[in-house]
């Protein structure tokens, strides 16, 4: 978004330079005046803060520190009105394994308890080969971290790419909808759908999002962010009943498909 701002901006300022050369003289009325101050955004309610715990993909590798996720997400769900904070928890290279290690840590360390944690993980995993099994057992252990502290999560699905092998791939992609369901925790089946076949939203490693592709994952996954804060009380809930209810917080009918054909250029 700041990218398209910039180049709007260029482009405004190129074609007043080459006009500007048949009138030297500049009008007193159309002189530059000081810019007036923004309005802060209005937001409601109080303030919701949200633990975005991941790898590189959270922690904006080769991106500048305001282009990020969770900064993105923040700006989006402040525009909307959302009084949110969300929290950068993201380290590059972590595999599910070492979220495990320094999840409590990282939420023992927080001034209040989130209302939300973004689970990303589990593309490192699949990077280095690390079975489905040992995947799941790492995530199953956060799960049951973040449910005695009785904290919602939105679990950040990925895929395994296809020259992995059929078997691999089948048992890593189904891990993320298995543990939601078991555990009753919202889901984006993969997160990078709508992003993942367009190689210009990617930097060069072809791993990384730019600033742009993460604009764009910002826009697709927002109102997954805030489908949790709609729902006033999940305890009791049957995951059917959770299901139907998250259904109706939004608008248009939730994704449920996993893309097919994902290719990882690395």
């Amino acid at each position: 978004m700041r990218l398209r701002h910039l180049s709007i901006t260029a482009a405004v300022l190129a074609l007043a330079a080459c006009g500007g050369a048949q009138d030297d003289t500049v009008p007193p009325e159309s002189a530059p005046s000081e810019a007036a101050p923004v309005a802060d955004i209005a937001v409601a309610g109080p303030e919701r803060r949200i633990l975005a715990f991941g790898d590189s993909l959270f922690a904006g590798y080769g991106l500048e520190e305001e282009e990020g996720y969770p900064e993105q997400l923040e700006d989006a769900l402040r525009q909307g009105g959302i009084n949110a904070r969300v929290i950068d928890a993201g380290v590059s290279g972590d595999t599910s394994a070492a979220g495990r290690q320094r999840l409590a840590f990282t939420l023992d360390a927080q001034d209040t308890k989130p209302d939300l944690v973004l689970l990303e993980l589990g593309g490192n995993d699949m990077l280095r080969g690390i079975q489905p099994d040992q995947t799941r057992a790492n995530f199953a252990a956060m799960l049951d971290e973040l449910q005695e502290r009785d904290i919602p999560v939105l679990l950040m699905g990925m895929r395994a790419p296809p020259n992995y092998g059929t078997e691999y791939q089948q048992q890593f992609d189904a891990l993320y909808a298995d543990l939601a369901q078991e555990y009753g925790t919202a889901l984006v089946p993969f997160w990078l759908e709508s992003i993942y076949q367009d190689p210009a939203l990617f930097l060069d490693d072809r791993i990384h999002p730019t600033a742009a592709g993460i604009a764009a994952l910002v826009e697709d996954t927002v109102d997954d962010v805030e489908r949790p804060r709609r729902i006033s009380n999940w305890s009791g809930l049957t995951m059917a009943s959770k299901l139907k209810t998250t259904s109706l917080a939004v608008t248009g009918t939730p994704s449920c498909h996993l893309a097919s054909g994902f290719r990882r250029k690395v």
